[in-house]
């Protein structure tokens, strides 16, 4: 128990190094640091309205990124969560299309599971190649993105291309309004409800199932596994497949809640936000849906930064990728100080 509490401390002290080091960057660059950080805190937490917004934003990504965790736990790194976000929405918008007419109860929920088998099927191939030819999954579900997003500027720009559009960007037909998940707030209780649902199921997947404790065995020691007579590819592919199908669920609900169309290259950064977000919770469900909603709300304060302080929205995906890079990278000074704590007890 202390050990984990020592290791959410630092975690935390992480982030805040972060962002102080973001606050030195604007500064420099001519911004104000002090109005930099109040207007992030009030815009993400403090401002009337935040709550919500950042249960807009973070539900999805609480979503893929529970995905993600249980992949990583295996040993298998899905890098791909936005190429299986891209092709979830994908799927769902095809079937919507097809149905467009049918009654909301059959439509709704056969979109939902068009877009979880679209984000699996996406993600199981890169988890084949792995099993059968030893390739670098790392590699293919990257390169799994870039291809979801010319699939998705095919798509929005050919076969389900808005006519009524104004060819800005290319995007799909509205969505009918009997077929949406929510307005353009994002927050129903149909979505706030498959978030709780999602992150029960996979709290007990992980904590409650044999799948669960070996997944985690296997990805600290493999070996051990497969000594047990487990299959150590059998759980990789299963974990690819509940993780791809997790994102193209996340990539659903954009669809059919907020967004209403898809649109090419929507939430670029989603994918990589998401697997930011399982690295910080440490692979924890319950630390997954915290670390989400933070980072929603930091989602929700890129829309008041340009107008409080005077920064682009794009300052915070910069801050994003410094906590990226202070949460990834090892400190052999802290490493050093934990265990010298940990032999002195």
């Amino acid at each position: 128990m202390q050990d984990q509490v020592a290791l959410i401390l630092r975690t935390l002290v992480f982030i805040i190094i972060a962002i102080l080091l973001c606050a030195v960057i604007f500064q420099i660059a001519g911004f104000s640091a002090p109005l930099m950080l109040q207007s992030v805190v009030d815009g993400a937490f403090l401002r009337q309205g935040a709550l919500p917004q950042a249960l807009r934003w973070g539900i999805p990504l609480f979503i893929t990124a529970a995905g993600v965790a249980l992949s990583f736990r295996v040993g298998f790194f899905n890098i791909g969560a936005q190429g299986q976000f891209y092709m979830g929405a994908i799927f769902a918008a095809v079937a919507a299309e097809l149905m467009r007419g049918a009654p909301a109860p059959i439509v709704v929920p056969l979109c939902l599971l068009s877009g979880m088998l679209g984000g699996a099927l996406w993600a199981l191939w890169p988890g084949l190649l792995r099993v059968r030819s030893g390739t670098d999954e790392v590699i293919t579900t990257m390169m799994g993105n870039f291809i979801a997003g010319l699939i998705l500027v095919w798509i929005t720009s050919g076969p389900l291309k808005d006519p009524s559009g104004s060819g800005q960007q290319a995007s799909s037909r509205p969505l009918e309004a009997a077929y949406r998940l929510s307005t353009s707030t994002g927050i129903s209780p149909i979505i706030i409800g498959i978030a709780v649902l999602v992150g029960v199921v996979m709290w007990l997947l992980v904590n409650r199932t044999a799948f669960g404790v070996l997944a985690g065995l296997s990805g600290r020691n493999g070996t051990m596994v497969a000594w047990q007579g487990a299959r150590i590819d059998r759980l990789g592919l299963w974990s690819f497949a509940i993780s791809g199908a997790l994102a193209g669920l996340a990539g659903t609900i954009e669809f059919m809640g907020p967004n209403g169309r898809i649109a090419s290259g929507f939430l670029p950064t989603h994918g990589f936000t998401a697997i930011l977000i399982a690295l910080v919770a440490n692979l924890s469900v319950i630390g997954t849906a915290f670390v989400a909603l933070f980072f929603g709300g930091l989602a929700s304060a890129a829309l008041y930064l340009p107008v409080m302080a005077g920064l682009p929205a794009a300052a915070i995906d910069i801050i994003n990728a410094a906590i990226a890079l202070f949460i990834t990278a090892k400190s052999a000074t802290l490493e050093r100080l934990f265990k010298l704590r940990r032999a002195a007890r």
